[in-house]
């Protein structure tokens, strides 16, 4: 995919949410020059559940290692955006206008500049605030509707970063458009906590709707009469979903429980939920019957949403995501290769490719100052 080929794009992020922008970017063929300091980005050196970051969220970029501190290395960074088509950034509030390098300085140099600020928050209160996905899980209601009642959980990804990230993308891409109609760039940005918000908006609205206290995930009455994970026979776990009226029908007969199709009862979605009290723990009972396999099985049969319990590791081998391009072989620091999920678009007939690994600290460093000279 190769569609914004002729952009040149300025990444001057770390961490996720603004990596998140810039990959996108790369994916769909943008250059993308990642500005990070001499020493390297500091998102290189993370341990624990950071281990990954870098690597994945950094293909298809080149490396420009240069300190914005200095003087040689903010006149080599405003020659560059003279050029640039884009500027991505998610240093913390005012370091980037402290620098010299804020969208009013580099649109006056550069009219046709498009400037994505990523922030953990948009004008207001909050503005001067610094911000992680966790913060913002934790103040904007996801980290409660996540967890258990008086136990608030983060989601298990970095998931405020990611989306926060893809609005980023959104207005970028409007900016181009606008862009082609009038020839000027536009200042654009986007924020962790709004976007924490926007993912509540549901949950907001049933609130709104219910005037009742919303119950954490966990707690919730589901639509569904069956949306839950059960037991097997073998002591593994796997969920079902029942979300029509035919998905049940189809259950029933998938699974040989007549009684259940023919009891006044259970006949219809809303009924089975009034009377979840006894019939969920009879359904646990029944499919704890039947290992893993028989469940999948069958269910794959009826046509009835399922799913096994999988952690990452075992994506590595998905039969589905190891077909077509669905992965990507990318190097890993220590050099070994791993496949990695690729953007999960598919653009006419066409998907993302990629062209470059993880870079090196500096390494299009020789090759970007001689084309820039």
């Amino acid at each position: 995919m190769d569609v914004l080929k002729d952009l040149l794009v300025l990444d001057c992020t770390h961490a996720v949410m603004g990596p998140t922008t810039s990959l996108l970017l790369a994916d769909m063929g943008a250059e993308v020059i990642h500005v990070e300091p001499p020493e390297g980005d500091p998102t290189r050196r993370l341990k624990g559940f950071g281990t990954g970051y870098f690597t994945f969220f950094n293909r298809n970029k080149k490396s420009l290692a240069i300190d914005l501190k200095s003087e040689d290395g903010r006149a080599f960074f405003l020659r560059l955006a003279r050029h640039a088509d884009v500027v991505v950034e998610n240093f913390g509030p005012g370091t980037m206008e402290r620098l010299g390098l804020g969208y009013e300085t580099l649109s006056v140099q550069n009219s046709r500049l498009i400037y994505c600020s990523l922030k953990g928050f948009m004008p207001g209160p909050y503005e001067k605030r610094h911000a992680m996905d966790e913060v913002v899980q934790m103040m904007g209601g996801l980290a409660y509707m996540t967890g258990r009642p008086g136990d608030p959980l983060r989601a298990g990804s970095s998931v405020v970063d990611i989306t926060g990230g893809m609005f980023g993308v959104i207005g970028i891409l409007l900016a181009l458009l606008e862009r082609q109609q009038t020839g000027r760039g536009k200042f654009v940005q986007a924020s962790l906590f709004e976007t924490t918000a926007f993912l509540m908006g549901q949950h907001m609205a049933y609130g709104a709707i219910s005037q009742e206290p919303v119950p954490p995930m966990p707690a919730r009455v589901s639509a569904w009469s069956i949306y839950s994970i059960f037991e097997t026979a073998d002591q593994e776990r796997v969920f079902v979903g029942v979300i029509s009226e035919k998905h049940w029908e189809r259950l029933c007969q998938s699974f040989g429980w007549t009684d259940w199709l023919h009891d006044p009862r259970l006949s219809t979605n809303n009924q089975r939920i009034a009377e979840r009290e006894w019939f969920l723990p009879a359904l646990r009972e029944r499919f704890a019957q039947f290992t893993k396999a028989q469940i999948i099985e069958k269910c794959e049969a009826a046509g009835i949403p399922f799913a096994p319990i999988a952690r990452p590791e075992d994506l590595f081998d998905d039969p589905h995501l190891r077909q077509g391009q669905n992965l990507l072989e990318v190097r890993l620091p220590d050099g070994r290769f791993a496949p990695l999920p690729n953007l999960p678009l598919l653009y006419g007939n066409q998907r993302a490719q990629k062209r470059l690994d993880p870079p090196e600290i500096g390494e299009h460093n020789e090759e970007i100052r001689k084309r820039f000279a």
